[in-house]
C-alpha cells in the first residue's frame, strides 16, 4: 500500500488505519465511519470528518437509512372524519399504558401524590404468603418479594432491638391489606 493510499481515521478505540480506500468504504457502508468521522491520510494538513472529503462522498451517497425516523409522540397527524357530510378533525389519543404480550393486572401507584396508571407484569410471588411470612419472621416477607435490603435490615432491627418485631408486625398488615402493589421487581402482586 503507498503511503498516499494509506487512510486513517478516530473510532471508539482511537486512531485506526492503515487502511485502503476501499476498506474505509466498506466502513463507512457498515455505518461504522459517520460523516462526523474525523479522518486523514498523508496527502491532507489535517484531520477532518468524513463528510468533507471528496473522495469519500460517494460512498456515503451508496448509505442509505436502515429505516425512517419514528413519530414524534405527541404529535400524531389528525385523521379526517367525515359525520353526516361534514368533514370532522379528531386528534387520536394516545393509550393510557403501553400493552405487552405478557398478562398484567392495572396498578394504581400514587408518587408524590398524582395517580397514574401502569399496565404492570403479573408476579409470580402471592400477597397472602408474603404477609404472613413478615407476621412470623421480621423481614421474611420482604425478602420472598424481592426487597432483599428491606428485609435484612428487619431482621436486623428485630435482632439487636425488640423495635424491629413491631415494624414487621405493621409492615406485614400493609402487605395484607394491599398497601404493597408491587414486588421488588416491579411486577403486581396478585391478589
Amino acid at each position: 500500500m503507498s503511503e498516499a493510499a494509506a487512510w486513517y481515521y478516530v473510532g471508539s478505540f482511537g486512531q485506526l488505519g492503515p487502511l485502503t480506500l476501499e476498506q474505509m468504504e466498506e466502513l463507512i457502508d457498515g455505518g461504522v465511519i459517520e460523516k462526523s468521522t474525523y479522518v486523514w491520510n498523508p496527502t491532507m494538513n489535517d484531520w477532518l470528518p468524513a463528510g468533507n472529503i471528496t473522495d469519500l462522498l460517494s460512498a456515503f451517497k451508496l448509505v442509505e437509512p436502515l429505516a425512517s425516523p419514528p413519530p414524534v409522540p405527541g404529535r400524531t397527524p389528525p385523521v379526517q372524519q367525515t359525520v353526516s357530510g361534514q368533514p370532522q378533525f379528531f386528534q387520536p389519543t394516545p393509550p393510557l399504558y403501553s400493552q405487552s404480550s405478557s398478562p398484567a393486572r392495572v396498578v394504581s401507584i400514587q408518587p408524590h401524590g398524582y395517580p397514574r396508571m401502569l399496565q404492570l407484569p403479573k408476579s409470580d410471588k402471592n400477597r397472602s404468603i408474603a404477609g404472613i411470612l413478615q407476621l412470623i419472621i421480621p423481614g421474611a416477607g420482604r425478602m420472598y418479594l424481592g426487597y432483599s435490603a428491606l428485609g435484612l435490615i428487619q431482621l436486623l432491627a428485630f435482632c439487636c432491638t425488640g423495635i424491629g418485631y413491631v415494624w414487621s408486625l405493621a409492615d406485614g398488615i400493609m402487605i395484607l391489606s394491599g398497601k404493597v402493589g408491587i414486588d421488588g421487581y416491579g411486577r403486581a402482586l396478585e391478589d
